[in-house]
């Protein structure tokens, strides 16, 4: 009897010491609210430029082993941030992941990487940001005719950049530094989760460039058309991004472009500084 009375107390206590607390007063898992965090790109625009809504911009930026962003790039991109937002509480964690081992990555492949390894939602006041850091190149790169993409956004708060395929462009050349392109490739990027150009906010006047979809049909880019902005298409690519930049340097210009008068009266309109 006293052996059963033990063994009962033992798996009480083992019990209690498995249980977990939460905010509800009962043994219930927290449920975290994903759905703000899940909807298109250019939605949340609005709450990341103002502060109606959100006051804090909170950063989760992943990165595989041996491919963390630099320091100066982060600075530059929170910098960028803060003069164009009214964002001025900005927080970024880091987190280092295993790699996937992908030989190449597609978009879905980075969705389900994100829906595994990102922590930080929508909280209270707080905006969260994910970005991964990626070890591996785009499933689209045309690598023979120097089409390699360096960062895409693809839902409302998130996005990816290439890290090893900027780290690879970087090497190609004597007057761009990897935090030059990491820092125009953030830049860019973030651009439009702030809704450029006509992506979530609208453009105040026209100044969107035109491309044609699988139909023959014309149809905007969702970038800009003025010469050096940073939201010109040509910066998405791996080329494009290398002529710019270089461009730039060997005339003695800031090496990052940025936001030209037009996309800047866009954010302006939509609650941004």
């Amino acid at each position: 009897m006293k052996n059963r009375i033990l063994a009962l107390m033992i798996l009480f206590l083992s019990t209690l010491g498995c249980s977990k607390s939460s905010d509800n007063g009962d043994n219930s898992p927290v449920k975290v609210n994903k759905t703000a965090n899940l909807k298109t790109t250019g939605d949340s625009a609005n709450d990341i430029l103002s502060n109606d809504n959100f006051d804090k911009l909170l950063i989760e930026a992943t990165y595989v082993s041996g491919f963390k962003p630099m320091a100066a790039s982060m600075l530059n991109f929170e910098t960028f941030l803060k003069q164009h937002s009214f964002k001025q509480d900005i927080e970024v964690i880091y987190r280092e992941l295993a790699s996937p081992n992908e030989e190449k990555l597609t978009l879905d492949e980075i969705v389900d990487l994100e829906t595994e390894n990102r922590t930080v939602y929508n909280d209270g006041s707080t905006l969260a940001i994910y970005i991964y850091f990626a070890d591996a190149p785009s499933e689209e790169d045309v690598e023979e005719e120097d089409l390699v993409t360096l960062g895409a956004v693809y839902l409302n708060t998130s996005m990816v950049i290439y890290e090893e395929t900027i780290r690879t462009l970087a090497s190609k050349s004597s007057l761009v530094s990897v935090a030059d392109i990491e820092t125009a490739t953030l830049n860019h990027e973030f651009g439009h989760l702030l809704g450029l150009v006509n992506l979530g906010t609208l453009p105040v006047n026209d100044h969107e460039g035109i491309t044609t979809d699988e139909d023959g049909t014309e149809v905007g880019d969702n970038h800009c058309t003025v010469d050096g902005c940073l939201m010109q298409a040509e910066l998405q690519f791996g080329a494009g991004m290398k002529k710019i930049l270089e461009n730039r340097a060997s005339k003695g210009i800031a090496d990052v472009p940025g936001l030209d008068a037009e996309c800047i009266l866009d954010l302006q309109a939509n609650g941004g500084r």
